[in-house]
């Protein structure tokens, strides 16, 4: 596998880069699709999903597999993992994903990148994860709609240490150096664009869901289900490395605002450990007293 060992000149390269070549999956994907099909006559769709929802490289296979094959009769996107099985079958499944590309095989020279990736991959099952739990208790109407965007809201980044290890260690050097760096800032300097505006247009090039795109846009802020993936990927990258980083008590004062819920319940919900949460709710001026807001979300 040819990997980017140097800038490409502009979105557009990238995006024929990435749209050229098979995207990997996590070994342990490959792992427990085998196990399945073993069970292949007697596993759910749903069964399947959760396993590629542990992936979002394998959830972007699927996603892209399906709109690549769609009928011109099919008038609506697919947008939610299970409906895409439901709709291929399990057996037409298993033999379109069989012998699957691994991604550490494919980063196997460069351990730390593979390290990095992993990094953003838990990151987004976290998010994924807040994600999911907040859209439960909203009501939303499609909550595996919620799950998927947020697990591919950093999909490009995921992309680039994938086939760019390099350029995706370069980023993360500078951001070590400088804490204050933004990752768009430092995207910018090494890609020469940001994973944002990759992202955006693989969605459109893919001819991804509309609604994909929508829901991770960030200028759609005001929409409920949009805050509640922005929120939830906030939360997961700056709660990653402990509870203690101090953008949390503004995360957790916009999550109480989204949930119409207390600084209290909203800790237990999260699971924070008693010697973190103590602090938050000791706050004086803490979220707890903005939380309550009336109305409607």
């Amino acid at each position: 596998m040819d990997l980017i060992e140097h800038r490409l000149d502009g979105i557009d390269a990238y995006v024929a880069y990435f749209s050229a070549r098979p995207l990997p999956v996590l070994k342990h994907t490959v792992r427990e699709l085998e196990h399945l099909r073993a069970e292949e006559d007697s596993v759910s769709a749903r069964r399947l999903a959760a396993v590629v929802l542990g992936d979002p490289l394998m959830a972007m296979r699927v996603i892209t597999f399906l709109e690549e094959r769609r009928r011109q009769s099919q008038n609506h996107d697919i947008t939610t993992i299970d409906r895409a099985i439901m709709m291929m079958g399990v057996s037409p499944f298993f033999q379109a994903f069989s012998e699957l590309p691994v991604v550490e095989d494919q980063l196997a020279g460069h351990p730390r990148a593979l390290l990095g990736l992993l990094k953003v991959i838990n990151r987004a099952r976290r998010a994924a994860h807040f994600a999911r739990d907040w859209a439960i208790a909203r009501h939303d109407l499609d909550v595996e709609e919620i799950t998927l965007g947020a697990l591919l809201r950093e999909a490009a980044e995921i992309l680039c240490w994938s086939f760019a290890p390099a350029l995706a260690l370069e980023v993360q050097t500078a951001q070590i150096a400088d804490r204050s760096l933004r990752s768009t800032l430092a995207q910018e300097a090494v890609f020469g664009c940001s994973a944002v505006e990759i992202q955006q247009r693989l969605i459109f090039t893919w001819r991804l869901p509309e609604l994909l795109l929508n829901l991770i846009d960030e200028s759609h802020g005001d929409n409920p289900r949009v805050r509640n993936i922005m929120l939830a990927g906030a939360l997961a990258r700056h709660s990653e490395r402990g509870w203690d980083d101090p953008a949390l008590p503004d995360d957790f004062d916009a999550v109480c605002r989204l949930l119409h819920i207390g600084i209290e319940p909203l800790l237990k919900r999260l699971g924070v450990p008693p010697e973190f949460a103590i602090r938050y709710l000791s706050e004086p001026d803490g979220p707890e007293t903005a939380a309550m807001p009336t109305g409607n979300p």
